[in-house]
């Protein structure tokens, strides 16, 4: 986040292209109770919902609008196995195909694609050598970038791993992200930056997170009141796993929605 967080202004960063590639470019979200994510989110952010056709990977799934602008993509899986609900980041690419074999290469998984999906374009879903999920995405022609840096919307991800700097490593040969030490933030966090600056951060995961989630991507939406949100999450049926306090990047509060996919909260003073 530091000087990074776009056109939300907290520190006069500049705004990032949503295409350039290695940047954040799209968010999806896998569900099992679709409707009641919809309530959820709707309620707490204001989206609204467009049906999109069944593909390959999802079986009903909705694209996410605020104000008219796409914003998510939420679908449930084909698959009957019991997948996590979680939320996967998106960083851009010119050559999906090229870039997940350069996961491959650097220690990473490729878990699905590369593969063409319709209305969005062609993407991969890998993991790095930490275990992390991440997608691959080269936005269709015809797509729209997603709306970002606004209230209801994506701000900011973070990675949280173990050995933060040889899996910053990854990215940097996978992406060309070059990792800073950023130390407005923390001793063990790092910044991921390209030629117009940071575009994601990672952090060593503390003793907590090793007991839960492991390796992981968490994205941060934007809000003007983190501790109304907040309470607004847990009167929705979701979870507050950290409350609201103030931190590096503002205020901040951790939150679950109902079916336990986790988010960041970040407070953006609009």
């Amino acid at each position: 986040m530091t000087e990074a967080l776009g056109s939300t202004g907290q520190r006069g960063a500049v705004q990032h292209p949503r295409r350039t590639p290695g940047t954040p470019c799209w968010v999806s979200l896998l569900v099992h109770d679709l409707e009641a994510t919809e309530e959820f989110y709707g309620t707490l952010f204001g989206w609204e919902f467009r049906p999109q056709p069944a593909t390959a990977l999802l079986g009903r799934s909705v694209l996410a609008l605020l104000d008219g602008q796409e914003v998510a993509a939420i679908g449930r899986p084909v698959t009957n196995r019991h997948l996590p609900s979680a939320w996967t980041t998106y960083l851009a690419s010119d050559d999906v195909d090229a870039t997940a074999e350069r996961v491959r290469h650097r220690g990473g998984t490729v878990g699905v694609g590369p593969l063409d999906v319709p209305a969005a374009g062609r993407l991969a879903v890998v993991c790095d050598p930490s275990g992390a999920v991440f997608g691959i995405l080269r936005v269709a022609s015809t797509g729209s970038p997603a709306v970002r840096d606004v209230p209801g919307a994506p701000t900011w991800i973070e990675l949280t791993t173990y050995e933060p700097e040889l899996t910053a490593t990854f990215y940097q040969r996978v992406f060309g992200h070059v990792p800073q030490a950023d130390t407005s933030a923390g001793p063990d966090h790092l910044a991921l930056c390209l030629k117009d600056g940071p575009v994601a951060s990672v952090r060593d995961l503390d003793g907590a997170l090793r007991r839960t989630r492991g390796a992981s991507w968490m994205t941060y939406f934007a809000t003007t009141d983190v501790d109304a949100d907040a309470e607004r999450v847990v009167r929705l049926g979701g979870a507050v796993l950290k409350a609201p306090h103030d931190g590096a990047y503002g205020r901040v509060a951790a939150v679950a929605d109902p079916g336990g996919a986790e988010l960041m909260l970040v407070q953006t003073g609009r």
